[in-house]
């Protein structure tokens, strides 16, 4: 397929596509025809006696002061170069691409006043994978993410730095060895560039992406535990989900039921004397569930957000651009918040199933060794899993929930969104390992019902462990199985499809 910026609708699929080559996306008529009609605008209001916020007047406290034409270009170059005070490591380079992506097709919608060469050289360096280095730290989200977002742009004055491949490399000389002059920037550009929320959104983006492969991968985890707990398949029957029908909670079942079809395990204890188990195996669909609704929700706001104009002024017509607030980065601060709560909750849960799997019930062997007592078995990396719950735990308090107020008090409200969606990364980096050491821990217990075997995606699953993490016989070194398995969560190697 092919996009067409300022002109198609983004969705979640789609700009990863875009961001890893497998979806063109292009710049059509349709939108060159919109961003040089706004372009009109702004230099009509540019030349205008009437004072008109960022165009032709200073920003922030100094809104009310007014700027010649004269003066406008260097307005515009003293804007990102003063608001380029990002610190702390770099983000992701894909993280800066996203941002270079969802920042044209903004800016392509005809409501910025930007140029078409300036466009024209964003999608350039998206074409020569000339990816800006962006410092994580120094974005309150509001005016926008104004740190961030001037170090994205600071390559087009030939300043700031490039990714080039896995190395940094001076703007300027990237420039030069690519035949590239750097640019002036003209009334309205510098505030279109760096007003804005594609910080926050791309690492909403990164974030589901990540998080919908766990949400799955929750799921067939779960799954394996309860096969080598043999647990009770009744918590996830159709009829008690249709009568508490959360989508989640819903999806969850249905998975469930199906990671359970054809298992000799599962058949082999149906008429056992059981009458309930723990909570985190028998509320798997309520609390995963819940999880998933929190994705969801997530996902409709960044997927909005990502179609959305968030500069400011919004140019609306010939005479008028309207000074507002799109840039606030509220909307998602708070459903980052929330799914940071979520995806906390998947390891939570997780960690549970863990040590449930080493008390030495229901015919397994504590701590799933059966020498145990000189071998320790498979009890320590609980003790990973503890504290990576609990890391993320510290985690969840919700930076939306904080204001801290800026530029003189004219920013007097901000969303710390930026935040946010860091932190979600953060915790849905540690999920990865909480799920690396269950299904560990799953496979060995596994082992113990043979020569029972489970479903085919269990089976599955169990084989691809096996590849690289024997069965745990005696004590050893257990810091290069994990590494194994967690390479294998990050490398999304798990089958979570069921068909």
């Amino acid at each position: 397929m092919t996009f067409r910026y300022g002109v198609d609708r983004l969705d979640l699929d789609t700009v990863n596509g875009i961001a890893n080559g497998s979806v063109d996306a292009v710049l059509t008529s349709d939108a060159i025809d919109k961003i040089n009609t706004s372009r009109q605008r702004v230099d009509q209001m540019a030349a205008s006696d009437n004072a008109v916020y960022g165009i032709n007047t200073g920003f922030g406290p100094l809104c009310d002061t007014q700027i010649t034409p004269a003066e406008t270009n260097l307005l515009q170059k003293n804007l990102l170069i003063t608001h380029a005070v990002g610190v702390g490591n770099p983000i992701d380079k894909s993280i800066s691409k996203l941002m270079l992506i969802t920042k044209v097709h903004a800016l392509s919608q005809g409501f910025s006043g930007i140029r078409l060469e300036t466009v024209e050289r964003m999608l350039k360096f998206i074409e020569l994978d000339l990816i800006p280095v962006v410092p994580e730290q120094g974005s309150v989200g509001a005016s926008g993410d104004l740190a961030p977002l001037s170090h994205l742009f600071l390559p087009l004055l030939g300043e700031g730095e490039f990714w080039v491949g896995d190395d940094i490399v001076p703007a300027a000389k990237a420039l030069a060895d690519n035949g590239l002059e750097p640019m002036d920037l003209h009334a309205k550009e510098g505030l279109a560039l760096i007003n804005g929320t594609q910080f926050i959104l791309s690492h909403g983006i990164t974030g589901l992406t990540k998080m919908r492969y766990l949400l799955d991968l929750a799921d067939v985890a779960g799954a394996m535990s309860i096969e080598g707990m043999q647990g009770s398949q009744s918590p996830f029957r159709e009829e008690l989900h249709a009568i508490r029908a959360f989508a989640g909670n819903v999806e969850v079942a249905t998975r469930m039921r199906r990671l359970f079809k054809d298992s000799q395990n599962m058949a082999d204890h149906t008429d056992c004397d059981r009458v309930q188990d723990p909570y985190s195996l028998r509320c798997i669909p309520q609390v995963h569930g819940a999880s998933r609704n929190a994705y969801n929700h997530l996902k409709e706001l960044v997927e909005i957000e990502m179609n959305s104009v968030t500069d400011n002024p919004i140019v609306i017509s010939e005479e008028e651009a309207i000074s507002g607030g799109s840039f606030h980065g509220q909307p998602l601060a708070m459903a980052l918040d929330y799914a940071s709560i979520a995806a906390a909750e998947l390891g939570n849960i997780s960690d549970r199933r863990c040590y449930l799997l080493l008390e030495g019930l229901h015919g397994l062997p504590r701590l799933l060794t059966t020498s145990g007592g000189l071998n320790s078995g498979m009890m320590i990396p609980q003790y990973t899993t503890a504290a990576l719950v609990t890391e993320n735990k510290s985690l969840c308090f919700p930076p939306s929930a904080d204001s801290v107020p800026t530029s003189m008090g004219q920013e007097d409200h901000v969303s710390m969104g930026s935040i946010s969606g860091r932190k979600l990364n953060q915790i849905l980096g540690n999920l990865e390992k909480i799920f690396a050491i269950e299904l560990m821990y799953a496979a060995q217990a596994v082992d113990f019902r043979r020569p029972n075997t489970c479903s085919d995606i269990i089976e599955q699953n169990h084989a691809l462990i096996r590849t690289k993490v024997a069965k745990l016989e005696e004590d050893r070194l257990l810091k290069p199985d994990i590494d194994a398995m967690v390479e294998f969560v990050k490398s999304q190697a798990f089958t979570v499809t069921l068909n």
